[in-house]
């Protein structure tokens, strides 16, 4: 499929992982056919939305009977490249890279974290989970010769900058940003901020508000 994904809206692409394990969980049942209603039902989603959602990854339901679910689950997988395996490169071994790298269900998502870098002396030559932390500057000449092309930052904020710079210069072409950072990329390079702090802080409000209104 020649789609551009960027012209995709963000919430959309964001639902789809709701879906894809949604629907696996229907095949492991053996269940062959899902509508629009159905999948909004269960998710307490709008169905028109699911309708929408579903149609950007070029798959059409039947009508009376809906999607056949295994080719629904292709269908998302192949939209987002989740059916193809990608290496990707991990820079920060402190708390949050190793929690990422014990994170088995990446796979299911055909990621798989094949090396880990540090510029903390105390953490090069650890080992997490069969993977050797190795020292950062060693990042663009690995990146290069392995044609490694996702990166994913779990550093402190202040060494967001010079490890995008490592990244890029290694040939990486899309970075997966844990550090709470703005960081500045080539054009070309794709970033996904996560904001942990402005996840929390939506959290937090919510709790707040709910508390103030219960009393």
């Amino acid at each position: 499929m020649n789609t551009d994904i960027k012209s995709f809206p963000v919430p959309t692409l964001r639902r789809l992982p709701t879906y894809l394990r949604f629907l696996r969980k229907l095949a492991e049942t053996d269940r062959e056919f899902v509508s629009c209603t159905h999948i909004a039902r269960d998710l307490r989603l709008d169905p028109t939305q699911v309708r929408k959602d579903l149609e950007i990854t070029g798959i059409t339901g039947r009508p009376r009977i809906g999607y056949s679910v295994p080719e629904l689950v292709t269908a998302i997988e192949s939209f987002l490249g989740w059916n193809n395996n990608r290496d990707a490169f991990l820079v920060g071994a402190g708390s949050l890279g190793a929690a990422l790298i014990g994170y088995k269900a990446f796979r299911e998502y055909g990621l798989h974290i094949v090396a880990a870098f540090d510029s903390d002396e105390a953490k090069i030559g650890r080992t997490i989970r069969d993977i050797e932390v190795l020292p950062s500057f060693k990042i663009p000449e690995l990146a290069e010769r392995m044609h490694i092309h996702i990166g994913i930052i779990t550093a402190p904020a202040e060494a967001a900058q010079d490890i995008t710079d490592l990244l890029v210069f290694g040939g990486i072409k899309a970075i997966w940003n844990f550090a709470p950072a703005n960081i500045v990329v080539p054009e070309g390079v794709i970033v996904e901020n996560v904001m942990l702090s402005s996840s929390l802080a939506v959290l937090t409000a919510r709790l707040t508000e709910a508390q103030r209104v219960g009393k």
